[in-house]
């Protein structure tokens, strides 16, 4: 194992191919695993966060690899631990009565199952459907609804729809009124269900080049030059970019994570973030009728976004100086499986940084403002979901969802509408849904030790001090527990979050921290005692505060899929932890409240959400008062008379 552990530089990098082969070889080796085991994911067993924090240079590294498997006879979960420097199993352990996230090939042979199901034939011939090749059946997790005959099974159910060719949008054409379940450890049809037959809309749902016709011609190439290349510098998963230096790891379950943060000031490194990553993520459909009342899909953990991961292209996904990297996962046999490219970092414009212009004088001084953006793209069934960091020269950092894809359909008779969702074409209804993501943020504002505080802004008294009666303040409250902590959005009090640093104090006197300055966000629509909501307990606040625990790792808990809830968050605050000035992991939900439309059709703009986290009193000033004046290709120097 040597010869892998000379490419690694530090204990959070990625697992390598050579490391990912010698974990699977030696789990099947020592325990003597059949054909019918699959390995659901192979990932980096991070190593305590307090050996990461005193690492130096040159330090010894211990590596060992995190391993989920599962045996589709015996219909049993394994958590497996492999060390790498020593090449055996150190830990080995059945997990009793979860089901793991669905893996890829899982999706392409249920697909198979439907299609070659007798049953299942016949209700596509009674539909006039001969060709079953041209059957699209798409693998949604099951969930948990308390029917009785799925207890204990591992279920997918398949929603169908029909393509007229290959490469033809089949989401255009639902077969709705017809879905089957399917067992994935036995990969058979176990249950068809069949509403009757409902007439299939009758317009196209092309989008590509070829398809849709006539394309604008008035649109000019748009290049981004940098001719001396990037400013930023990478070694391994650690980037280097104007005063940030930001370590990042990818893994099957959450994509894209950030690890180890920091800001250097006065030339010295402070760390802002330990780890970043999006925890869990569930999508909820609005629509009561079968089967769409059962979509409520966990991607993170039902999935794996990062299995799900693209490859992208230049000029395409990524535009500009570019720096790939790949993805190297494993597949359900054990294999090392690279996605190329998987992650994008480059730098952009990003318009003003800051500007003033000097009316006595006419002097002007403006600067432009650039950021580092690293990112990756995932394909979810029908959706893509786009994750992006952004990192300023002032200190903001910045997390983007972009969603884009394709909306889950079904087919209404002529004439009919739905109140729970709207026509997109004829006869083609787009389901009222709500996407909602939960990050989490294992901050180190200047250390370990960070409290939360509470900001809201209240109107000030009528009174001799506010003669005008304009005046209003912004209070804080310091967060003493976890059921403190769990807060909503206020938009009528201006209200956000800071995380700070009670043993560290800044020009002013004051705790050094950084804001938590929500974006968009919603609330969820389905009654607390709903299924979805016991097994998504998260969504029911947009702020969650737990002290650190290392096996506290995902909002909805290990193992979401067909799960009965009540795991993760809401459970780990009942025990109402302090997390005054502890070491203490902010988990924040943002949701995306989709009405359909039209115009969502047949391929959905990009919609666009995020949060930031911005730094108040971190710095002793405008932390990029430094960045010099641009040089214009054309016109006068960025700072000018």
């Amino acid at each position: 194992m040597s010869e892998t552990l000379k490419t690694v530089n530090h204990p959070l990098e990625p697992l390598t191919t050579d490391e990912i082969s010698v974990a699977t070889n030696v789990v099947k080796q020592e325990k003597e695993l059949t054909e019918t085991f699959r390995f659901v994911s192979v990932s980096l067993y991070e190593p305590p966060k307090d050996v990461v924090l005193h690492f130096k240079q040159g330090d010894s590294i211990k590596r060992s690899a995190f391993l989920v498997i599962l045996d589709n006879k015996e219909e049993k979960t394994y958590e497996v631990i492999v060390s790498l420097n020593d090449r055996k199993v150190t830990s080995w352990k059945h997990v009793p009565g979860v089901q793991p996230t669905i893996m890829e090939d899982e999706l392409m042979e249920c697909e198979a199952a439907v299609k070659n199901d007798a049953e299942m034939q016949e209700a596509f011939m009674k539909r006039g459907i001969t060709d079953f090749d041209l059957i699209m059946a798409d693998p949604w997790s099951a969930g948990y609804f308390g029917v009785e005959e799925e207890e204990g099974k591992r279920i997918a159910r398949t929603i169908c729809w029909l393509k007229t060719s290959k490469h033809d949008n089949g989401y255009a054409r639902p077969l709705s009124g017809l879905h089957a379940f399917v067992d994935l450890n036995k990969m058979e049809v176990i249950k068809v269900v069949d509403h009757g037959v409902v007439p299939i809309p009758p317009n196209d749902g092309k989008y590509d080049a070829e398809g849709v016709g006539e394309l604008r011609d008035d649109i000019k190439p748009l290049d981004i030059i940098q001719p001396e290349g990037p400013s930023f510098t990478v070694n391994g998963h650690e980037i280097s970019w104007q005063k940030w230096k930001v370590r990042f790891g990818f893994n099957p379950r959450e994509g894209l994570i950030l690890h180890t943060v920091t800001y250097t000031d006065k030339g010295e490194e402070r760390p802002i973030m330990y780890r970043a990553s999006l925890s869990e993520m569930v999508v909820p459909y609005g629509d009561p009728n079968d089967p769409v009342n059962r979509n409520n899909a966990f991607d993170v953990g039902e999935y794996g976004v990062g299995m799900l991961a693209n490859s992208l292209e230049l000029g395409c996904d990524c535009l500009g100086e570019i720096h790939y990297f790949d993805a190297v996962l494993a597949d359900s046999k054990g294999n090392p499986a690279t996605i190329p490219n998987a992650i994008c970092l480059h730098e952009e414009d990003y318009g003003i940084l800051w500007k003033h212009t000097d009316f006595r004088t006419g002097n002007v001084e403006v600067r432009r403002s650039r950021r580092l953006v690293l990112s990756s793209i995932s394909t979810v069934g029908n959706y893509e979901y786009g994750f992006f960091w952004y990192f300023y020269q002032d200190g903001n950092i910045e997390f983007e969802v972009k969603l884009t894809g394709i909306l889950h359909t079904k087919a209404l008779a002529p004439g009919e509408t739905s109140p729970y969702g709207n026509l997109l074409a004829p006869q083609l209804d787009g389901p009222n849904h709500q996407h909602f993501f939960n990050m989490r943020l294992d901050m180190m504002i200047d250390g370990v030790n960070n409290s939360v505080v509470e900001v809201n802004t209240e109107s000030e008294k009528p009174g001799e001090h506010n003669p005008y009666k304009n005046a209003f303040v912004a209070k804080s409250t310091t967060f003493k527990s976890e059921r403190e902590a769990t807060r909503n959005v206020n938009v009528e009090s201006a209200r956000y979050w800071k995380i700070t640093n009670p043993n560290k104090k800044n020009i002013v006197n004051q705790p050094v921290s950084y804001k938590l300055f929500p974006g968009e966000n919603a609330v969820p629509y389905a009654h607390e005692d709903s299924y979805i909501m016991k097994r998504a307990g998260f969504v029911q606040n947009h702020l969650w505060v737990t002290p650190y625990n290392e096996n506290e790792k995902y909002a909805a808990g290990d193992y979401p899929n067909q799960h009965k809830g009540g795991e993760g968050l809401p459970k780990w605050v009942q025990q109402d932890r302090d997390i005054h000035n502890k070491d203490v992991v902010v988990w924040y939900t943002m949701g995306h409240h989709h009405i359909t439309r039209p115009e969502d059709w047949p391929i959905m703009p990009t919609a666009y959400m995020g949060f930031a986290l911005k730094p108040v009193g971190f710095f002793d000033q405008n932390p990029s008062i430094d960045v010099p004046p641009s040089q214009p290709k054309h016109g006068k120097h960025c700072s000018y008379h």
